[in-house]
């Protein structure tokens, strides 16, 4: 199932449902140096609107945002 950046309909004062939470995008820039709960450490190459580029010294891949597996170190 895919999710949708769809406008949210405005929240009701006494809902008793918690807000949804935005996920925070982490920044990075050429030769960042990350870790990736799957892949290692890698070292970013590329950086675009739509995710970064790493080298994981035994594959190059793209990651796509949110990075929510990814971190910078």
């Amino acid at each position: 199932m895919a999710t949708s950046s769809a406008p949210q309909r405005p929240r009701h004062a006494n809902s008793p449902f918690a807000a949804r939470v935005e996920p925070e995008v982490e920044l990075f820039v050429v030769d960042d140096r990350v870790l990736h709960d799957s892949y290692g450490l890698g070292r970013v190459i590329g950086v675009d609107a739509l995710g970064a580029t790493v080298d994981f010294t035994d594959a190059t891949l793209r990651i796509p945002t949110p990075f929510r597996k990814m971190t910078k170190l």
